[in-house]
């Protein structure tokens, strides 16, 4: 018998040990940057970005273009000719006559001057390349911000749950003895029947809290792109920090926050981009050079039978633009109104984050200061329930007492969940402002 338990287990364990996987929260942010698809995208973009940042894109480098064409053609000829004196030469009448042209030419273009828009490209794409690495940046603390919402999350739907379970462990003793006194004809039938119906009413919402907990699971699991329902473990409490100092999160919201860098890096486009549109107002010059070579088959009979030519040509070729319809004018306003604009963009998200920074830290005081004063009434919550109780049993207390007692402490409990959690979010909110959510947030 005992072989067969021992083979028992030894098949199970590794199931059980499958979906009670004990998931760290390093273990989670790690999984999500590894597997997340907004990131993935987000460095994606980043290589198309750095792929374009070359000299040849901006325009610092020559073209050169190679092409061959073959013509074969057909004809028919019939020709009468005038007499000269007394000599007249016969018709000349032919079918079928296949001639072939042959050519190949390599062309080069180098523009060495277009008033220095091509320095200006080469700027603009080496910033593009930067904001995509920003991007970069902004996709992946969003990606822990939220993983780390979630992780709580999960933590604070499984305090609820426990506090459920004792609420309903107290509900079902007291059912117990309600049942035990009415056998004994010491209470009535009611009193039963409303510690049943107080039972079966914590059991529903324990039901119903069990069914949050797994959608808590499952919205972690989705931003870990794993299967949606991988069972696993978190710990049992919040840790909440209480040493954030609003001077340091401004000074590093102000230098760090990638969301501005990126904004600051659009702005530098933009100005960029001005000095390009500038640059049309120039002339261009142009270095070219270029090689044909042909080669004429001809069966007609007339004419050179076969001709060969190569030819070498260079030179340089001067545009001068004069007048294009004040086009130029209109593309250099344009262009400027397009560096204020995201001089104005970039002002006005550094006003809302700060304001964000700052109603986030408020909430994260008043919270720190309401979890002490929830924890508090939690244990007087705690006490007045076991009083109650103890007086329940004797019979010195009714069961709307003890039931309201109940009430309070789980609904003090769950505010205690709620003032940590509440902390919690204020806590990641702030460091992801910050942009320290990647280092400290674990």
């Amino acid at each position: 018998m005992r072989p067969i338990i021992a083979c028992i287990l030894a098949i199970c364990l590794p199931f059980f040990a499958i979906a009670q996987e004990k998931l760290s929260l390093d273990n989670a942010i790690a999984i999500a940057l590894e597997k997340s698809f907004g990131v993935k995208i987000a460095k994606s973009r980043e290589e198309i970005n750095r792929n374009d940042n070359t000299r040849g894109n901006a325009g610092m480098l020559p073209v050169v273009t190679g092409a061959a064409q073959q013509n074969f053609t057909n004809n028919n000829v019939n020709q009468t000719f005038f007499s000269i004196g007394a000599t007249t030469r016969e018709p000349l009448v032919q079918s079928g006559i296949n001639n072939r042209n042959n050519n190949a030419s390599l062309t080069a273009v180098w523009t060495v001057f277009d008033g220095l828009g091509m320095y200006a490209t080469a700027q603009r794409l080496r910033e593009i390349e930067s904001l995509g690495k920003t991007n970069v940046e902004i996709n992946i603390e969003n990606t822990v911000a939220e993983v780390c919402n979630a992780y709580y999350d999960i933590i604070r739907q499984k305090q609820r749950l426990k506090a459920l379970k004792n609420a309903l462990d107290i509900s079902g003793v007291r059912r117990e003895l309600a049942k035990a006194n009415y056998e004994a004809g010491a209470t009535s039938k009611v009193e039963y029947l409303a510690a049943q119906v107080d039972f079966n009413s914590d059991q529903a919402a324990l039901v119903a809290q069990q069914q949050n907990l797994q959608n808590a699971k499952v919205n972690l699991n989705a931003l870990l792109v794993r299967d949606f329902n991988l069972d696993f473990a978190v710990p049992d409490t919040i840790l909440v920090r209480q040493d954030l100092a609003i001077d340091k999160l401004r000074n590093n919201l102000n230098s760090q926050n990638p969301n501005l860098i990126a904004a600051r890096q659009s702005q530098n486009i933009a100005s960029i981009a001005e000095k390009e549109t500038r640059a049309a107002r120039y002339p261009r010059v142009d270095l070219l050079a270029g090689y044909n070579y042909f080669t004429a088959n001809n069966e007609a009979g007339f004419g050179a039978k076969s001709t060969k030519t190569g030819q070498l040509s260079y030179g340089a070729r001067l545009a001068v633009p004069i007048y294009d319809g004040y086009n130029q004018r209109r593309r250099e306003q344009n262009a400027k109104v397009n560096t204020r604009i995201a001089e104005y963009q970039e002002a006005d998200l550094r006003n809302q984050l700060q304001s964000i920074l700052e109603r986030t830290f408020n909430a994260y005081q008043n919270s720190l200061e309401l979890l002490k004063l929830e924890e508090q009434n939690l244990k007087i919550a705690r006490q007045n329930v076991e009083i109650a109780f103890d007086r329940y049993k004797v019979g010195n207390s009714t069961p709307i007492e003890f039931r309201e007692a109940q009430r309070n402490a789980v609904a003090a409990e769950s505010r205690t969940i709620e003032a940590a959690f509440n902390i919690k979010l204020a806590e990641i909110e702030l460091l992801r402002l910050s942009s320290s959510i990647v280092e400290e947030a674990k």
